[in-house]
């Protein structure tokens, strides 16, 4: 039984190349860290006017302070677009003490930056030419909320394209450990962990149901119903697992299309229970609440 889960070699191959590129994007997100940290030391509060440092107008800024230029108005002139009208605030966010030491590690920062973008670019390419045989796969996946091209490659190189080895959507998400785990004793349910599972497909699913949990989507009004009564950590794995489940129908029987339920999903499935929520609230509020029908 364990022998049909073990994945071809154009599979590994591309496991390889996908868990390397998550690598290097850990890595360039602790060099971003690394830059901050370096520029919070000589109160450059550049992030906290600008919200990317790293875009155009902070690339550009950081390029010159890197170079020598000291001068806080022409610093701030560098902006561009909506962040024009910020410039008061960056020339405040400028004024710090940058010496040579920090020169030189800014320097450093971006250059080491420059070359993992280099790095990441080119595993992109070397992934979209080994998965360009099932591009209707990924372009499927694409469809679902919280999913980009990256994430579903990535979720393609660790579970395949193959579902017929999983005999249910169950199976699969148990293989992933993105189910509840089951820890009972003499008919009392104790609380359990989901497991260990594939480290890199939990990562990655974990990161798609984070970006649809604010979406105005089914999986955002899950997230929402859920983290209110469960918290945000269960919120997210109950999305990342309904994901998984979305992924395994969509890739055993191709002939589906994703269809979003809507963000009313839970209110038009369950009236009663949507009615009695909001007449707790207004009594909680001190009111007497008579309902009665409208007329059709």
């Amino acid at each position: 039984m364990r022998a049909s889960f073990v994945p071809d070699r154009e599979q590994r191959q591309l496991r390889e190349l996908t868990r390397y590129r998550a690598s290097l994007s850990d890595e360039r997100s602790a060099e971003v860290k690394r830059l901050q940290k370096t520029l919070e030391a000589s109160n450059i509060k550049l992030r906290s006017v600008a919200s990317d440092i790293l875009g155009k107008s902070g690339r550009e800024m950081l390029d010159e302070l890197a170079s020598g230029t000291t001068d806080v108005a022409e610093l701030a002139n560098l902006a561009k677009g909506t962040l024009r009208t910020k410039i008061p605030a960056l020339q405040r966010a400028l004024d710090g003490r940058f010496g040579e030491h920090q020169r030189f590690m800014v320097a450093r920062h971006l250059a080491h930056i420059d070359f993992l973008d280099a790095e990441i670019e080119a595993l992109d390419s070397e992934v979209a030419t080994r998965t360009a045989p099932f591009k209707e796969q990924v372009a499927t996946l694409d469809e679902i909320p919280g999913f980009g091209r990256r994430a579903a490659e990535n979720v393609l190189a660790e579970i395949g394209t193959d579902m017929t080895r999983f005999p249910s959507s169950g199976h699969l998400a148990s293989w992933a450990r993105l189910c509840p785990g089951s820890n009972e004793s003499a008919g009392i349910q104790r609380s359990a962990p989901t497991g260990r599972g594939n480290p890199w497909l939990r990562r990655t699913l974990v990161q798609t149901a984070h970006a649809t949990s604010r979406t105005r989507t089914y999986l955002g009004a899950q997230y929402q119903r859920l983290s209110r009564r469960r918290g945000s950590q269960k919120a997210t794995i109950a999305v990342a697992h309904t994901q998984l489940v979305v992924v395994y129908h969509l890739l055993r029987l191709p002939a589906l299309q994703f269809t979003d339920l809507g963000l009313d999903y839970f209110d038009r499935h369950d009236r009663v229970a949507l009615k009695q929520r909001h007449v707790r609230a207004l009594e909680k509020l001190g009111y007497d609440v008579n309902l009665q029908s409208k007329a059709t």
